[in-house]
């Protein structure tokens, strides 16, 4: 009987399309998961959606559909994503799926039956994006430690989890299972910054919102979405707390979990203590895997920077996107990317080294030996050097998929197709041929050749699944194909399973093309900005003036929800005011913004004098850069309306909020 491996990714939030960083973890989970099929292995390799929560029910609700509307919308996206990048899942779980929430319904009452889950009440800053509680303290200067994002505060009765009661035996597994967080910095950063601190009960539930999934035993309450979310690895398999499913029996504990490095806290702390108290194994292995930058920056719509998975198969091909994101991603620092560096490597590893050797083999079998693959005769030391190198770099490659080394990996593949360039180069076939009485070793030269690229085809199989295939249809007679990508014991020595009769393809097609740069980024430009004037094109009906006075016409192009978003508005109180010296129209404003003090200049001392200010609450733009104004320092911008009265004179307004708003309340 095969050996199981179970295999996991995190399953993507479906509030938005995921972008070339999103997909990277499932294209790296994807080739651990064929190269594990080609091992022998059992492989049961589980994606999905992560459907709950705040920032679904806003987004849904900025667009006018329900939650379920869009998730469904976002779902589909991700699935079409998934197929265009070849992704071979087992099992897709939305949580969202009946079965799921029953579960974790179930599993929830359970924990607060055995009094692992406790009623209480929170008070602290909520990150709405990372769907996270901080304290004070881990929240300091009113941001989000995890994504840098503002917080907002929040206090409301909510049930909570005893992680505290679990820190020790949780300690304990990490010391005794030293594979368990990887890779090792991965571990001591959790250890050292997380757990060692000592580790707070989690809020596990929000009354705040409806999107997710009732907690059975009190209404109002939904279960925190990183608790719904966490439990899918098991009631995928058919957990739940009244049957433990045929799958769930197979093949829990997972093997590896793997997920980014920014979510790794929920993995290896919330999950675990969840295990822990339904007295479940713990999984073998939590992976971390670091970010693919666009450049050196994060990358996100919302700074408009987002590099999207479908794109680069448009312009490159889906094999392509693959490969590049797997050999350009490091194993523990981020890596990046960049239209300009794609097109480098495509051009060097695929075109120049991968491609040009495929078909000028192909060429030279079909040229010398009417496309019949030869056997070896005639061997030299030059042969002996080529066949270590590729049985070498078969062992490096498995050792590279077995420590998730994935880039290092990809690095031993074209090692051994530069090899084999240039042993073409060594031996000169060309001048071989030319020689009847050199037929027997040029024969040699064209087996070992062939050899080459069927382990080659092989070893790239995890990597690119459809170029692989294309190349054991290249050096195979099409109507009769003897060599296939079966299984790994195939290619770890050199001249295994090469069949007597071989026949390459007659009529080989080209595998990647070269691209020319300066075209290839001409059209994706044009491309872009296509996009992009497409979008702010779309302008708005004029309205009808409301006053005869007033001469301004709205024509302004519409802005999409991300522009929006870049605008942070919250209300503040208006501690104290005074005129900023020489001048007539700047007030200088002292306002407490629910996080701290700050001093904001604005044009309204026409309109209001100090004392009419002090101690009303504004609208404030608070993530403006700082600005100097008469030499005052000024951050932030206070909301207001401009007219002009009927004798033609500017007025200014300043929009009031109600005295019951607290400090620091975002302004949606």
């Amino acid at each position: 009987m095969a050996e199981k491996y179970y295999l996991t990714t995190a399953i993507p939030y479906t509030s938005r399309k995921p972008h070339i960083g999103n997909t990277y973890e499932m294209i790296l989970t994807d080739a651990i998961a064929r190269f594990k099929r080609l091992n022998g292995f059992d492989v049961f390799f589980l994606t999905g959606t992560d459907e709950h929560g705040q920032k679904i029910e806003d987004a849904a609700r900025e667009e006018g559909i329900t939650p379920q509307q869009y998730v469904d919308r976002i779902t589909d996206e991700l699935k079409g994503i998934w197929s265009l990048m070849d992704i071979s899942y087992d099992k897709f779980i939305r949580t969202t799926d009946d079965y799921h929430v029953k579960a974790v319904q179930n599993i929830f009452k359970k924990l607060y039956d055995q009094g692992d889950i406790y009623k209480g009440e929170y008070e602290g800053w909520y990150c709405t994006p990372c769907e996270s509680f901080w304290t004070e303290t881990q929240a300091a200067g009113c941001k989000c430690p995890d994504c840098g994002r503002d917080v907002q505060k929040s206090k409301e009765a909510a049930y909570f989890l005893k992680l505290s009661k679990y820190q020790k035996q949780l300690e304990d597994y990490i010391e005794s299972h030293p594979d368990f967080i990887y890779p090792e910095a991965r571990k001591k950063e959790m250890v050292n910054n997380f757990i060692k601190p000592g580790v707070q009960d989690l809020c596990v539930s929000r009354s705040t919102f409806k999107w997710g999934v009732p907690v059975s035993f009190d209404d109002g309450h939904v279960i925190y979405v990183w608790m719904d979310a966490l439990i899918n690895y098991i009631t995928a398999l058919g957990y739940d707390i009244d049957e433990q499913g045929e799958l769930f029996k197979k093949y829990w504990p997972a093997n590896v979990q793997i997920i980014g490095k920014d979510i790794l806290r929920f993995h290896t702390i919330y999950w675990p203590v969840i295990l822990m108290a339904l007295g479940l194994p713990l999984p073998q292995k939590i992976f971390g895997h670091p970010w693919l930058l666009v450049g050196f920056d994060k990358m996100s719509k919302s700074r408009g920077n987002a590099i999207y998975a479908d794109d680069l198969a448009n312009y490159f091909g889906s094999d392509a996107v693959r490969y590049f994101v797997l050999a350009e991603m490091p194993y523990l620092n981020d890596g990046s990317i960049t239209y300009e560096s794609f097109i480098a490597r495509y051009n060097s590893d695929l075109a120049n080294t991968l491609g040009n050797l495929v078909n000028r083999t192909v060429a030279m079998i079909n040229k010398y030996f009417d496309g019949v693959v030869p056997s070896p005769i005639v061997k030299e030391e030059v042969d002996e050097d080529l066949i270590a190198t590729i049985e070498n770099g078969v062992k490096k490659v498995s050792e590279g998929f077995e420590t998730f080394h994935i880039a290092d990996a990809s690095d031993e593949i074209m090692t051994i197709l530069r090899r084999l360039n240039k042993y073409i180069d060594e031996t000169t076939p060309w001048v071989l041929g030319k020689d009847e009485t050199k037929k027997d070793r040029l024969a040699t030269v064209m087996y070992n050749l062939y050899e080459g690229i069927r382990i080659s085809a092989t070893l790239l199989f995890p990597f690119m699944p459809s170029s692989a295939e294309k190349i054991i249809r290249q050096i195979n007679d099409p109507e009769n194909i003897l060599t296939d990508i079966t299984n790994w014991a195939d290619i770890e020595k050199f001249g295994r399973n090469v069949p007597s009769g071989a026949k390459v393809n007659s009529k080989p097609e080209p595998l990647f093309v070269r691209i020319d740069e300066e075209k290839k980024m001409s059209e994706i430009t044009a491309a872009n900005e296509s996009a992009k004037a497409a979008k702010e094109n779309k302008k708005p009906e004029k309205l009808q003036k409301n006053d005869a006075k007033n001469d301004k016409i709205c024509d302004d192009a519409l802005i999409d929800i991300d522009d929006f978003a870049k605008v942070k508005l919250v209300c503040a109180k208006i501690l104290s005011a005074e005129p900023v010296e020489k001048s007539d129209k700047l007030l200088k404003i002292m306002a407490f913004d629910g996080c701290g003090e700050r001093q904001i200049v604005s044009g309204i001392a026409k309109s209001y004098t100090p004392d009419e200010l002090v101690g009303k609450k504004v609208i404030l733009v608070a993530n403006l850069k700082p600005a100097k104004l008469r030499g005052v320092e000024s951050h932030g911008m206070l909301l207001a309306a401009g007219y002009k009265d009927e004798d033609g004179n500017e007025n200014i307004k300043i929009t009031f909020l109600d005295d019951s708003i607290p400090e620091g309340s975002v302004i949606r």
